[in-house]
């Protein structure tokens, strides 16, 4: 059974972990608010969608701008910082759990997020569509006790819709080659922190070393050896970030590195920042 990461007391619905929030429904309290950080380490999917106007996330460090027409998705685990700057915009946000998804029909390869994109823009039809899905679980979940199966069934059109705007607006990739693509990204998931050789991760996908490289380098943009290094530090970021008394050494140790010296020095390459700097922007 899987474990249920959904805030109790954020819930909407009594049997669901879910919650939906837009301009005149759904905020919780400042007192409720303030308990969560500015900073939070996401325990669930989050989507911000924007019909007219903007807004912005910051997400593991990097700032992005939503407009008119797109919408704005972060995974569990990811690092998540409350902007003080409002929303001018006309928006959703729609919080729910890997409990809540796994109880879906199907499944939505963009939520491994294969094309690193975390924004996707909409033609006008197809946004339409979007916000009256929004606007139906916004009115379903105005009541507690609403059917799950009525929520399950838009938030299932809703995610279908998601899924193939974040796959249309990318001609360039076929099928074959991103299902490899999901392949290598899921192993990295499962076993970065082992550094696992890249010769290891051909072997599992049943692909060339030279094959590996051109699809992670077509899907991602960078090798997969780039690949891993990014995730490792974004770990390192996150871990920092959860336990701030966390040594150097405990830290390079955790993510497989051997050398402290030489993850301070990765850190600082990808980052711009040394690790100490990193500390004291947490501490301000």
């Amino acid at each position: 059974m899987r474990s249920k990461t959904f805030p109790e007391n954020l819930s909407q619905n009594k049997r669901l972990s879910i919650r939906i929030v837009s301009p005149e429904f759904g905020h919780i309290s400042a007192e409720s608010a303030a308990q969560y950080g500015s900073t939070q380490r996401l325990p669930y999917y989050f989507f911000l969608f924007v019909l007219h106007g903007s807004s912005q996330e910051v997400i593991d460090g990097e700032t992005i701008k939503i407009g008119k027409h797109e919408l704005f998705f972060a995974m569990p685990y990811q690092l998540r910082q409350l902007t003080t700057a409002g929303h001018s915009a006309n928006y959703y946000k729609l919080g729910f759990d890997d409990e809540c998804l796994s109880r879906l029909p199907k499944k939505f390869p963009f939520l491994l997020n294969p094309l690193n994109q975390q924004k996707i823009s909409f033609l006008p039809d197809a946004a339409h569509r979007l916000w009256n899905n929004f606007k139906i679980l916004n009115e379903l979940l105005g009541t507690a006790d609403t059917d799950p199966e009525l929520i399950l069934a838009y938030l299932n059109s809703l995610l279908t819709e998601i899924n193939a705007a974040y796959f249309i607006l990318d001609k360039k990739h076929i099928a074959g080659s991103l299902d490899k693509f999901l392949g290598f990204k899921l192993f990295v998931e499962d076993n970065f922190t082992d550094q696992p050789a890249i010769t290891e991760i051909a072997e599992k996908l049943a692909l060339s070393t030279d094959c590996l490289y051109r699809i992670v380098k077509q899907h991602s943009g960078v090798s997969p050896k780039e690949y891993i290094i990014e995730r490792l530090i974004v770990e390192a970021r996150r871990r920092i970030y959860n336990n701030q008394h966390t040594s150097v050494k405990e830290l390079a140790y955790e993510l497989g590195f051997n050398d402290p010296g030489y993850f301070s020095r990765l850190f600082k390459k990808v980052t711009g920042k040394t690790i100490a700097s990193f500390y004291q922007d947490l501490s301000l």
